[in-house]
Parts: structure tokens; C-alpha cells; sequence
């Protein structure tokens, strides 16, 4: 099967090295660091920003670079960051932070409104960056009950591939806040890190740039050994669909890794549910987290890897602006499915048999929910033929 990828944005690079790390606690404090130990530059790019511990964390750490007199500049996404309290956003352009607001809220603009950037990145001095899932909110390290924070992944990543994850941050901040940007050289240089292992950045820019759904296809299809799935809503394309239920037919194993009872949006939980029938008849095993919110973001294809903002859902790819990191490498991607095997030992399995057998009152919430999710995606429909 020719790879339709040769054509994306973004090629292979070789000479990166990418360090998976767990919740909070600890992609947290590795990033703080990096912004204390910044020499020039600090770009940060989020969805989620709320006041609180981990924001005056940040606060204080953007703040202090930007007095030192390095380049410190901040995109947030308008209604991501609406908890962020006015005298926070006040600190960091008095200290001298750059801030710009993605796609500002406007009641004329409409549809537009639910154009959203929803990236994660922080790319410092064009040495070392983070991309995942996290948001800057208490709930992914919560300051007085740390065994409700949700369970997450970011990515440290040295290396060829922070050019890519520049241009991004670039092109957007060239958009909104139409301001002279340059970037770092440093992190094009492949030989960088000795010994490094292949990445790719897959961006998608709502319905024009799709990099990351047409990559996640030819890897489902390509896919000889397992497929694992984890996302914080599962809401998929029938194409995707297809792809996991003839995986699972030709002998692939496949699983999916999604939310159990605690979610923070259990609407889209249950429209997700509706999909699980013909998944577990096909042969597909679905396991549903049980003890914090589940919000990390990965696929695993055979040796390759998928981490980033992105959800796998319609939702994410029809409106927001998401970035991927794609990691080809086995021992990576086996250490990534130890983290998974870890993870299920938590989870409950959902057996056809069982899932046959659930209530009415269940059924009722799958279909209601479900009606609404085809009512959205006809909105996404409705925007792509204007």
C-alpha cells in the first residue's frame, strides 16, 4: 500500500527523541523548568487555560522570562481560555507577554464561533518543546484531591522536528496577532540528537488541512498486529469505524481505551456508547476507565504512534485546529502500550454479551445524544458546502 502521507504538510525527519511522560505531576514540573532555564525564546499555544494553581505556576514562570528580556508570547484560544480572569491576563502584558486570542467570540461570526484552536504546544528556544493533551487547569494536577486529576500524556521533544511545530505556531500567530515572528534555526539541525528516531508532524486545520485523520486511515488499514486506541471522546467517522471492525475481523488487536463514569462532558460519552455494538461483534475489545477523567490522546499502529491534541473524533476535525506528533519507532511504541497495560488494570472490559443486556434508561441516552451528534455533524457539513 503506497503511503498517501508523502504528500503531507510535513515530511519524516530523522535525529528526534521523544520522552513520554504521565500526568501532571510530571509534565508540569518539566515544563515550568524548561521556561526558567528559556535563553531567548518562549512560544506557548493552548486550549485550555483556567486561573488557578497550575495557570499562577505558569504565570509567574512567563512572566519572569519576559523580564529577562526574552521573547515570551502567548496564544490562547478565546473560549478555551475564558477562565482566564482579566488581572491574569493584566500580569502577563505588564510583565511584557505577548498574548493573543485565537478566533475572539462574536455573536455575528456565528458558525465561525466553533472554529477553536485547540493545540497544545510550548516550544522553548527552539531546543526543546511539549505537545499532548493537557490544558493549564487545576483539573490535570488538582491542588487539594491529586487522585481526581485527569489521567493525561505529554510529549518532551528534542530534536528535527521542532522546526515543523514552529511553523505552526507561526503561521497561526502571524494570523491573529499579525505581528514580526522569527523563529530559533537550531532545532532544524537533524544530527542534533545522536542516535534519534524518526517524527512527523500531522496538523489539521478544520475541514482544509487534514493530515492527521488521512494518516490515522492508512495506518488502520495497514495495520498487522494491534491497533490500540485511546481518547477522551470517541464520537468516530464511519470510515474509522470501518477501519477498527475489519482490523479486528482479519485478526488485528484492537482495542479502545476510552472514559468510564467520570467524564467532564457526559453527553458525548453517551452518544460514543452507540457505536460499540457492531465493534464488540466484530471483535474488538473496548475498556472503560474507572477511577479519574481519562483525557489522554494516543493511537498505536504496529510500531507507530500518534500523540497530540487531537481526540479521533468528527467534533475535533470538523472545526478545531489540532496538531499530532507521529512517533515511527517499536520501542517507543512498546513503552507507550506498557503505560496502556497499566491503564487497564483500572478499567472494566465491556463484553457484547453484557452490553446487550444494558437498560433502557441507557439505550434512551445513547439515542438521544446520538441525534444531536448527526445534528452537529450536519452543521460541519452544512459549513464545508458554503
Amino acid at each position: 500500500m503506497r503511503d498517501p502521507t508523502a504528500k503531507y504538510r510535513f515530511a519524516w525527519r530523522p535525529g528526534n527523541h521523544f520522552e513520554l511522560l504521565v500526568d501532571g505531576r510530571q509534565f508540569f514540573p518539566a515544563m515550568l523548568a524548561a521556561i526558567e532555564q528559556a535563553q531567548s525564546q518562549v512560544w506557548l499555544e493552548m486550549y485550555l487555560v483556567e486561573s488557578g494553581v497550575v495557570a499562577d505556576h505558569f504565570i509567574v514562570a512567563l512572566c519572569h522570562a519576559a523580564r529577562r528580556g526574552l521573547d515570551v508570547r502567548v496564544l490562547v484560544d478565546d473560549y478555551g481560555a475564558s477562565g482566564l480572569q482579566q488581572v491574569d491576563r493584566q500580569r502577563l502584558q505588564q510583565a511584557g507577554v505577548q498574548l493573543a486570542l485565537y478566533n475572539p467570540l462574536h455573536w455575528r461570526k456565528w458558525l465561525r464561533n466553533l472554529l477553536r484552536d485547540h493545540r497544545k504546544l510550548l516550544i522553548v528556544d527552539g531546543r526543546i518543546g511539549y505537545v499532548g493533551g493537557a490544558g493549564l487547569s487545576d483539573d490535570f494536577d488538582h491542588p487539594r484531591r491529586p487522585q481526581r486529576s485527569w489521567r493525561e500524556h505529554m510529549l518532551s521533544i528534542e530534536g528535527a522536528v521542532l522546526a515543523d511545530w514552529q511553523a505552526l505556531f507561526m503561521q497561526v500567530w502571524r494570523e491573529q496577532h499579525r505581528s514580526p515572528i522569527e523563529a530559533l534555526g537550531a532545532a532544524i539541525d537533524a544530527t542534533a540528537v545522536t542516535g534519534g528516531v524518526n517524527g512527523r508532524v500531522a496538523p489539521a486545520v478544520a475541514l482544509r488541512v487534514q493530515d492527521i485523520r488521512r494518516s490515522l486511515y492508512y495506518r488502520l488499514q495497514g495495520a498487522e498486529r494491534r491497533i490500540w486506541l485511546m481518547t477522551a471522546y470517541f464520537v468516530p467517522s464511519r470510515r474509522t469505524l470501518r477501519a477498527l471492525r475489519q482490523a479486528a475481523q482479519r485478526g488485528v488487536d484492537v482495542r479502545l481505551l476510552l472514559p468510564g463514569p467520570v467524564s467532564d462532558h457526559p453527553a458525548i460519552a453517551h452518544a460514543g456508547r452507540r457505536f460499540y455494538s457492531p465493534l464488540l461483534r466484530a471483535g474488538v475489545r473496548v475498556f472503560e476507565y474507572q477511577p479519574r477523567f481519562m483525557h489522554a490522546k494516543a493511537v498505536i499502529c504496529d510500531g507507530w504512534v500518534s500523540i497530540g491534541s487531537s481526540n479521533f473524533d468528527r467534533w475535533n476535525l470538523h472545526w478545531n485546529l489540532e496538531a499530532n506528533q507521529e512517533i515511527d519507532d517499536q520501542p517507543f511504541a512498546d513503552r507507550l502500550c506498557a503505560v496502556i497495560v497499566s491503564d487497564l488494570h483500572d478499567c472494566i472490559e465491556i463484553r457484547y454479551p453484557d452490553w446487550h443486556q444494558r437498560g433502557l434508561r441507557a439505550r434512551l441516552r445513547e439515542h438521544l445524544w446520538g441525534r444531536i451528534d448527526r445534528l452537529l455533524e450536519g452543521l460541519g457539513r452544512l459549513r464545508r458546502d458554503r
